[in-house]
Order: structure tokens, then C-alpha cells, then sequence
């Protein structure tokens, strides 16, 4: 048993926000647990994220959603990798989240003669009466198959399929309440035909997405939000961990040379607003952190604020996607809330993105701006205002109305200038 304790003080976290408190795991240790202690009440002002290093490199992380975690010869808590216990060094990883003025007593238990039968420690709290029914994958019950609902009649070219999805949610690999399974269930019952899982720096979730999806008739596709205090971005593919410990504004170019799409989340809410310093720019043009960004998060719940769209376009225009940031039943937007839309070639919704060919509604049913081709088409949005990348505006009328001749990214607008969709 190994007992770290202290008190960490805002000089700390000025000093570096991530703190490693080393362990030694042997062959002959039959399971580690880890259990991190201080005072969570809202009044002491703290949070500590916690998370694992093992010998062969990253293995976990929990932020501030688990206050224990196990790993065990053939399974861990969700969050952290299925890879045994590789003997040596190991660290506990503390992210000094908040840290207050008159600073935050903590102490760190390591018991590296643990009992782990399977990885069931886990808050109460965050998921409830789970169970496991294999390494790694959190479940209860297998849900339902719910029916699914007609998709869209939407107009598409050149061998493309618009595909309906969802951008941003959460499982209890990191702070969600559902299962992989119950995310599944979820999402298809609202008609989406994707949805990215994106758990909080973290890759466990991956090897069991494609399986929950395919029992639900859904997409269920790898990324993760790579998060810090100044800021949140989710990387899309299946590319490995990306390392949330380096300055944000690395993080694009690490993303896209593994080939996948990096984007912005949430830029403008609360305290998860983007505040990482931008990459560096030639010639003073605006510099988007990120090739995408999250302009639509279930958050901008007043779509006359312009602030997120003030964001946007300083920071460039990148591509517009749209999340709900779901992470449990009647807390959060539902999935597809908003909805955002991918032209596909045979199915590839990350390389629809790539391509840069999305569009977002606020929901699945909701009115929709497309681009096809080099025509732009308002379907089920007669009354709204076209708002081009200028400022011009122009009244669409009809259920599905064509316009030719726009270039760049568009809006529709109600006449109060609520934002309805965007398209890029």
C-alpha cells in the first residue's frame, strides 16, 4: 500500500498542471487500485482530474468523474486500456484542474495487492447499477432495438448520401451514464445514421463501438475529446490517444498528419470555452485552431446570440459541425440535437468531412440547408432568410427551394435572426 498526500496550492498549478506520483507494479501483483480522496463539495472551490501511466505508455483517464479506479490482469475501469499489468514504473496522473486560494488537501492510496475480479468500481453517481459483461465494455442489459425512423428525402450528386448524425457524446468510458450499448439504442431511436463517441482523452471506448452500432443499425464511430482546462476539441478517427498534455495548439496538425479531423468544441461556453493560444499565422489572416469547429454545441440554446458565430468567422470559418455533448438522459440534449449532416461517398463519413461537405439543423426533422453541387437547396424552411457569407439576405420560399450561383458558408435565419441551419 502507497499513501501520497498533500496540499496543492495555486503556485502548484502554476508550476505545471499535471503532477505524477510514481508506483512500482511487479510480477507478482495481482491487481492495482487507485483511489484518489479530497474535498469534492461545490464550496471548496476544487477539482482534481486523475488519470494513469504505465509502463508502456498512456493507459487512462478518468478527469474528475471516478474518484477509483482498477486495473486487473483481463480488465480496467472504463477509460482505461485492457493490457494487463506490465511490470515497473507506473505513475498516477493528477490534472489540478481548480485549485483555490487557501489550496486543496488531497491524498492518493496506490494498493498494488488488489483483488480485481472484473472493473466494477465506478461512482455510483455517474452510471448507476452497470454491470460487466466483458473486459472492459460497461453494460447492464442489452437495450431494446428500437424501430427506425424514415430518413430524408434529400437531394444528393455524384454518387453522394447525405447521412444524419451527431458530432459529440459521452459513455461511461469517461463522465456519461449510458453504456455503449444504451448510446446505441439511444441515437438510432432519434433516426441518426452516426454518431461519433467521444470520450474524455481517452480510446478505450473504441473496441466496442462497432459491435454496439451494428446491433442498433448505427455508425458508431472513434474519436475522443481531447480536454483541458483552456479548452475542448474532439479528434475524429481511428488514430490513437492524442497527447491532451501538449499546447492546444499543436493538437490540429498532430491530428491531421494521423489522418483525422480535428475540431474545435464549444468555443464560446462557460468555463470550456477555446482559450489555447492560436497557431501561429503568416500575414495577420484569421487562424482557425482547428480545421473544424463545434459552431453549433447544444448550449447555444438562444440562436439570435451571435456570439458563436462572431467565433466562427473569426477564427477563419472552419468547417461548421454540430454536437449535443450528450451524456445522460434528461441532463443533456439528446442526440441529434443538433444534427449534423455528411455527403458521403459510399458510406465515409469522416471522409465527407474531410471534404468538407456538412451542413447543421437543430434536429433530425428540423429545416435544412444543403449544398449539392453548386446549387444550395432550403428544404422544409419556407419563411426563413438565406444569409449569405456578405450579409445579403434573401427570403426562401417553399418547402424546397433552390438557389444557384452562392459560394461559402450560408445560414438560414428566422426574421429575429435566430439561426436554423447552417451549411458549408
Amino acid at each position: 500500500m502507497i499513501r501520497h498526500a498533500g496540499t496543492w496550492t495555486p503556485d502548484d498549478r502554476a508550476g505545471s498542471v499535471w503532477q505524477y506520483l510514481p508506483f512500482e507494479v511487479s510480477a507478482s501483483t495481482a491487481g492495482v487500485r487507485v483511489t484518489l480522496d479530497f474535498d469534492r463539495s461545490h464550496g471548496a472551490g476544487g477539482v482534481l482530474d486523475l488519470g494513469l501511466v504505465d509502463p508502456q505508455g498512456w493507459r487512462g483517464w478518468s478527469g474528475g468523474a471516478r474518484s477509483v479506479v482498477e486495473i486487473g490482469p483481463g480488465s480496467s475501469t472504463p477509460g482505461y486500456l485492457d493490457r494487463g499489468l506490465p511490470t515497473g514504473e507506473w505513475q498516477v496522473v493528477l490534472g489540478l484542474h481548480r485549485v483555490p486560494a487557501q489550496g486543496l488537501p488531497w491524498q492518493v492510496v496506490v494498493d498494488t495487492d488488489a483483488t480485481v475480479v472484473d472493473s466494477s468500481v465506478v461512482d455510483s453517481a455517474v452510471v448507476g447499477s452497470a454491470v460487466v459483461d466483458s473486459p472492459g465494455a460497461w453494460s447492464g442489459p442489452r437495450s431494446p432495438v428500437p424501430p427506425r425512423r424514415p430518413r430524408r428525402d434529400l437531394p444528393a450528386v455524384d454518387g453522394l448520401t447525405w447521412r444524419a448524425g451527431d458530432c459529440h457524446a459521452h459513455t461511461v468510458h469517461s463522465d456519461g451514464s449510458l453504456t455503449i450499448d444504451e448510446l446505441a439504442a439511444l441515437a438510432a431511436g432519434r433516426g441518426l445514421d452516426f454518431l461519433w463517441v467521444t470520450d474524455h482523452n481517452t480510446t478505450s471506448h473504441h473496441p466496442f463501438l462497432a459491435e454496439a452500432g451494428a446491433r442498433h443499425g448505427i455508425e458508431l464511430l472513434p474519436g475522443q475529446e481531447v480536454t483541458t482546462a483552456d479548452g475542448h476539441a474532439n479528434a475524429f478517427g481511428d488514430i490513437g490517444w492524442v497527447d491532451f498534455r501538449r499546447p492546444g495548439g499543436e493538437w490540429a496538425a498532430d491530428v491531421t498528419s494521423r489522418g483525422g479531423l480535428l475540431s474545435v468544441n464549444h468555443p464560446v461556453s462557460g468555463d470550456c470555452a477555446w482559450r489555447h493560444p492560436p497557431p501561429a499565422s503568416a500575414g495577420g489572416a484569421p487562424t482557425s485552431p482547428a480545421p473544424a469547429a463545434e459552431v453549433w454545441h447544444s448550449s447555444w440554446t438562444d440562436r439570435a446570440d451571435g456570439g458563436p458565430l462572431a467565433w466562427w468567422i473569426a477564427a477563419g470559418s472552419p468547417l461548421p459541425l454540430g454536437g449535443s455533448d450528450f451524456h445522460r438522459p434528461g441532463h443533456d440534449a439528446a442526440p441529434g440535437s443538433p444534427t449534423t449532416w455528411v455527403a458521403c461517398e459510399d458510406g465515409d463519413v469522416l471522409g465527407g468531412m474531410l471534404a468538407g461537405r456538412t451542413a447543421v439543423s437543430a434536429g433530425p426533422d428540423a429545416p435544412l440547408l444543403l449544398r449539392v453541387g453548386d446549387e444550395l437547396v432550403a428544404i422544409d424552411a419556407d419563411g426563413t432568410m438565406l444569409v449569405c457569407p456578405d450579409g445579403r439576405r434573401s427570403p426562401v420560399r417553399g418547402d424546397r427551394a433552390i438557389v444557384g450561383g452562392h459560394e461559402g458558408h450560408h445560414l438560414l435565419e428566422l426574421t429575429d435572426r435566430t439561426v436554423v441551419a447552417i451549411a458549408a
